[in-house]
């Protein structure tokens, strides 16, 4: 079995925290929304219908993000200052860099030279890589400003890279220039009563609008500073003159003045798109507001959430506006002129709890904290339904074997729903005779029976699907029930148990008797082989222990209490090695062939091991991120006082509104809303693990949100497989003056380049295609129905694309069946393609049919009133000719 999994996607996660941007119109990524989630970041590509996750990570939870105005080159900052800089679009940390203290702010200036970043009371200006000869590192101090007498929290640049105009916390607009300018000072405008939260100039910047936190705004223009010489009018017309201080000096002085008047609510976030003069505002209440300057004319007014908006953005063309809120996990792009939704994403508002893969491995239904139901599209990366059905935490959600448009789920609430994912709606709820919590759901492989387990009465209910009637109860157990599976060939049901038994149970038979195996743990997980032989047990003492069904004796045993135990977390009193509390798995599942095992529990590791020798094979850390608990393997000495350690004891900020320091949870309580809590860190761990259908990517339900690994990751660069003679030159020359069209075809593929790939791709002619690909090595056939399923989706050359589709199954078709776990990712992605080819041309045809049927049919009914008015117009001659 292939074990290089790698990080693929981040679902169920699209906004923690910090700022919003979209990529500028000159990147080859145009209309993309960047939000951070935790210390990743998430791209939202909307014309391409997809997100996907960078796989660099920081340090801690990203504060800001900054984009080149070219669009190469990111900046994540995350909450203690560490930034790194990364090629946008290789995904590639190209340095490491640490500004010591906690960055509010970062800018890029419009010609990419500088960017500047607040650094407490200062401002510093960082030359950029690219415009410096031998350069020893890539971010060089420039300049570095101060002046406020606190905290800067907005820059923004001229347009002409020349001045920064910044909103600081003592209220106060100031103006700084990137290189010292003879006779200038900067300037200081006053006037706020409040936090200044931003400020921006105009497109001429002749004009300065700045917005602070108790919804005022004001508005500052540029003017020259005229004093009378003294000369009287009627002198000759030299006196007549007025002269200027200093010979031109100028100040900045406020024309006006305007006010939000929102309810007392106050101003979080705040953009203003210079081009087209619109100022969007985020307020505490959840309300947004849309106004042209400046005029101050409100253009729209409306309420998008129950919790603060964030972070607020407009994209380059000025359409498009993008709204975060962490308290509720929500990211929204709106189109103003047409008041209609372009994306709207919320992933689970607390803890993520289970997940379920489809038969077909295309879709992931998970279940949270906050009772909720939701269904990934794991090719997009978006969420495309929610249910909200039940009212209490969701514990277990399952697909049905037999119908993939079937999802089961449990929850405490004491419910069991069904869900029809064709019309997306709850059509059946099992319900027990007392109200039970539900912790475990299990469904027959024949699709006619379901099975939950309860918690506070220990019994497993059955019931009918069809009709949704209780079929039984079996009790046995005297503690709750952890897990039940059904068996996927016979009718056998087992469940697991806190009493330290595995009960066995034939439920198509009238003998409910049930036979026990004994443990020396509480029983945590269950997992049932492929075949229906094995079964997989997880128990508290950190072991797995491997049963044989068939012959009803134990055959393995793994244990897992190292390979699983985490780091130390902050209130631990004693080492990560000593503390047995957290080493134990969770979640169990077998991978598709059965060989191998997949665990998680409580800690920041995922562990794969061998079924049969009951060896660690890989084990993969989910997280690298220190704003979670439990990822030190040793704490600093440094952070702890004499009331605790530091961090739990504050950790809520600056929080300077009375409403955001009331702190109204229970002492110690981690369940809840969980974005509000101020002394409990969340814990790294993954609730719940599986494997696809297709064994090439497993998912993980995490602390960050629904974590996928995938074997078929694409490899951008391989430096393993370049040559020094392989350049784009020679890829050109190949293809266009040797007519080398293979040789060029895999030469684009190990440079990697997209755009050359496409490039040699054009070029190459129709009756080429079937020779190529009946020659291509077997190792590019990857990357070539990778590079032709993108192709469909968004080419315009229908023929040639459905050729080289041909051409692959002609000439690959054998390769493709030999190797269908391998290959069965692709080959579901270019039917997808080709399905969704199909539907297009068929609308667009029957819509041409019915233009041209509609065209004659009026053809028709022109010439029929043709010749009735030629008749009519015949006869009436004929009755004028002969009345008279």
């Amino acid at each position: 079995m292939k074990l290089n999994f790698k990080f693929s996607n981040l679902c169920g996660t699209v906004y923690k925290g910090g700022n919003i941007l979209f990529t500028p119109t000159t990147s080859t990524h145009q209309d993309c929304v960047l939000s951070a989630v935790g210390n990743r970041i998430s791209v939202f590509d909307i014309p391409g219908d997809k997100s996907y996750t960078m796989a660099f990570e920081n340090r801690k939870n990203i504060e800001r993000i900054a984009l080149s105005p070219s669009g190469k080159l990111l900046l994540s900052i995350d909450e203690d200052g560490r930034a790194l800089l990364v090629n946008f679009h290789l995904q590639t940390v190209l340095h490491r860099q640490s500004f010591k203290t906690k960055v509010k702010d970062a800018q890029f200036s419009p010609d990419g030279k500088f960017v500047a970043i607040t650094h407490g009371k200062q401002i510093q200006f960082w030359r950029t890589p690219g415009f410096i000869d031998l350069e020893f590192a890539p971010l060089v101090l420039h300049r570095s400003l101060a002046g406020p007498f606190d905290d800067i929290n907005s820059i923004r640049w001229s347009p002409d890279s020349t001045f920064v105009v910044c909103g600081c916390k003592d209220m106060t607009v100031r103006i700084f220039t990137t290189d010292p300018i003879e006779g200038l000072e900067p300037f200081i405008l006053t006037g706020h009563r409040d936090v200044v939260m931003g400020a921006w100039f105009s497109v001429d910047a002749q004009t300065i609008y700045s917005v602070s936190k108790d919804g005022s705004l004001f508005v500052w223009k540029y003017k020259p500073i005229e004093l009378d010489t003294g000369i009287n009018e009627e002198d000759g017309p030299e006196a007549k003159k007025r002269r200027t201080v200093g010979n031109g000096l100028r100040k900045w002085s406020c024309i006006d003045r305007h006010y939000f008047n929102q309810n007392h609510a106050k101003v979080v976030s705040c953009d203003f798109h210079a081009q087209s003069n619109i100022l969007v505002v985020g307020f505490t209440s959840g309300v947004f507001g849309i106004w042209e300057l400046p005029d101050f004319v409100n253009i729209h007014t409306l309420s998008i959430s129950q919790k603060k908006v964030e972070a607020v953005k407009i994209n380059p063309s000025g359409d498009w506006l993008a709204f975060g809120s962490s308290k509720l996990g929500q990211l929204l792009v709106w189109e103003w002129k047409s008041e209609s939704y372009v994306l709207k994403q919320q992933g689970h508002n607390h803890e993520m709890n289970c997940i379920s893969y489809s038969p077909d491995g295309q879709y992931v239904v998970t279940g949270g904290d906050d009772a909720k139901v939701k269904l990934w599209n794991t090719q997009t990366g978006f969420c495309f339904v929610t249910f909200a059905d039940h009212s209490a935490a969701v514990q277990a959600v399952e697909f049905s074997k037999k119908r993939a448009n079937v999802v089961f789920s449990a929850a405490l609430d004491g419910t069991v729903r069904a869900y029809d994912l064709v019309r997306y709606r709850n059509f059946r709820t099992f319900t027990s005779p007392t109200h039970v919590q539900f912790g475990c759901v299990s469904v027959d492989p024949s699709g006619e029976i379901i099975c939950a387990g309860s918690i506070d009465t220990f019994e497993i209910y059955m019931w009918s699907i069809q009709t949704g009637n209780l079929l039984d109860v079996l009790t046995g157990h005297t503690g709750p029930v952890s897990s039940v599976a059904f068996s996927p060939i016979e009718g056998r049901l087992i469940s697991g148990s806190w009493d330290r038994t595995m009960r066995s149970w034939t439920v198509f038979t009238r003998d409910t008797a049930s036979e026990p195996y004994e443990h020396s743990a509480e029983i945590l997980a269950i997992a049932y082989r492929s075949d229906g032989k094995e079964v997989a047990v997880s128990t508290l003492d950190g072991q797995i222990t491997i049963w044989n069904v068939e012959m009803h004796r134990q055959i393995g045993t793994i244990e897992g209490k190292k390979d699983v135990g985490g780091g130390r977390k902050e209130g631990d009193r004693v080492t990560a090695e000593n503390n047995s509390a957290n080493k134990h798995f969770t979640s169990l599942c077998y991978t598709v062939d059965g060989s191998c095992i997949i665990a998680g529990g409580n800690s920041k590791f995922v562990c794969i091991y061998d079924a049969q020798s009951s060896t660690l094979l890989k084990k993969f850390q989910i997280s690298h991120n220190l704003s979670l608990d439990g990822m030190h393997r040793e704490l600093d000495s440094r952070n702890m006082t004499e009331a605790g350690p530091r961090e739990l004891i504050d950790n809520t900020g600056d929080l300077s509104d009375i409403e955001d320091r009331i702190d109204s949870s229970l002492p110690g309580a981690k369940k809840g809303d969980l974005s509000l809590r101020a002394k409990i860190k969340p814990e790294a761990r993954t609730k719940c693990v599986k494997f696809s259908p297709s064994g090439r990517t497993w998912a993980a339900a995490s602390t960050e949100g629904l974590l996928l690994y995938s074997l078929d990751d694409a490899i951008m660069f391989d430096p393993f497989d370049l040559e020094i003679d392989i350049t784009p030159e020679s890829i050109f020359e190949a293809v266009s003056e040797t007519k080398e069209y293979l040789r060029a075809l895999v030469m684009a593929f190990r440079l990697g380049e997209q755009d050359i790939i496409k490039t040699v791709f054009d070029r190459i002619p129709v009756n080429a295609v079937n020779l190529l690909v009946k020659n291509l090595p077997h190792k590019y056939l990857e990357r070539l129905m990778k590079f032709v399923i993108e192709r469909i989706d968004f080419s315009q050359n229908i023929q040639l694309n459905l050729v080289w589709c041909l051409s692959i199954l002609r000439n690959h078709g054998q390769l493709l069946r030999d190797r269908s776990q391998e290959y069965g990712s692709l080959l579901r992605g270019l039917v997808k393609a080709i399905s969704k080819l199909q539907d297009v041309l068929a609308k667009l045809t029957n819509g041409n049919l019915n233009s041209l049927l509609y065209l004659t049919a009026q053809m028709k009914v022109t010439k029929i009133e043709e010749q009735e008015s030629e008749r009519t117009i015949g006869a009436i001659r004929m009755e004028n000719l002969f009345g008279k």
